[in-house]
């Protein structure tokens, strides 16, 4: 019998439930894809169901073989009981290529539909090669009117049963919310206890989008990870007298905060102590002491400033929200 997942859904806009906690695939550099099945497997065997991939991270194909594995062994019966998410690349982010490029996705994840699309950045890159990091020379603004009306047709196909966005900001959501007629599901951004994205969140939460997390224990040991959430004292602190994890404090709190947090982690150990979080909670004074954690972004997005480009500094990309 396929063993039933214990973690929490939430009710997205469309209608479609998503597990509140799930893997993320990007790992800088690369590791081989047998490590990734692996890991994957290993999820599935102790109750994950929902995966998060894009092109840039070279891992579609392998988080697909993964799920086959995981139906063949017999931990699933089909891929259905898993939510697959991934994302549309800048030099994808074209009107025309928008279909072609979910198409590409499919094949790679061996499936017929995803659970979530999402615009992985606002802004396009020339047609070629998925590359990271970008060439500035590459750099085009993103004609999101016309992009989005392309992943409406996506959803509206059958192609994608959610469609959202990646890195967006209050302003840039609310350019989008006035033509949308498929408003986004999610909106998944760098959120954690030492960026906390509170204007942010509540937008979300008054516009019927959901807020996923990247980076919720900070990244460490990626190119634009850093080890201030781990590192912090007010969660050591607060990890030591519950007798639990810096990461299960941290997981803990997104949980309470109402978010879907992707984390990322290829070790059975830590993967199963990232799941042991919904039947325990933090105190009032936990979250007030977390509310107070100094705040500061970790990813900057440098990369994707420059002069000649749609965003001359990072605080035109980000809106302010810096």
């Amino acid at each position: 019998m396929a063993f039933q997942s214990i973690v929490p859904e939430v009710t997205l806009s469309s209608g479609q439930k998503m597990p509140v906690l799930g893997l993320g695939t990007a790992t800088f550099p690369l590791v081989a894809s047998e490590i990734v099945v692996q890991a994957v497997v290993q999820a599935i065997e102790l109750g994950y169901r929902h995966f998060d991939t894009a092109p840039v991270y070279q891992t579609e194909s392998t988080l697909g073989d993964a799920i086959q594995e995981a139906i063949r062994v017999g931990l699933i019966k089909s891929r259905a009981e898993v939510f697959l998410t991934s994302k549309l690349w800048c030099s994808d982010a074209h009107p025309h290529l928008v279909a072609p490029a979910l198409q590409t996705a499919l094949r790679n994840l061996k499936t017929e539909y995803l659970d979530l699309y999402l615009i992985h950045w606002p802004l396009s890159m020339k047609h070629g090669i998925i590359e990271y990091p970008p060439k500035p020379e590459d750099f085009l603004p993103l004609d999101i009117k016309s992009v989005w009306a392309e992943m409406e047709e996506c959803q509206r196909l059958g192609l994608t049963k959610s469609i959202g966005v990646s890195n967006f900001s209050c302003k840039k959501l609310g350019n989008l919310l006035a033509f949308a007629t498929i408003p986004p599901a999610v909106n998944q951004v760098e959120l954690n206890p030492c960026w906390q994205q509170k204007k942010l969140r509540d937008y979300c939460k008054a516009n019927g989008i959901i807020v996923a997390a990247f980076s919720p224990l900070g990244a460490v040991g990626t190119r634009w990870g850093h080890n201030r959430v781990m590192e912090s004292e007010v969660l050591k602190d607060i990890a030591e007298g519950k007798g639990k994890t810096v990461a299960q404090i941290c997981l803990r709190w997104g949980y309470e905060q109402g978010i879907v947090v992707v984390m990322k982690s290829f070790n059975k150990e830590r993967l199963q102590q990232n799941l042991a979080i919904f039947d325990w909670a933090l105190s009032d004074e936990d979250c007030k002491k977390i509310g107070e954690i100094p705040q500061c972004r970790g990813v900057t997005a440098e990369e994707f400033i420059d002069g000649n480009g749609p965003f001359k500094s990072i605080d035109e990309l980000w809106d302010g929200e810096i």
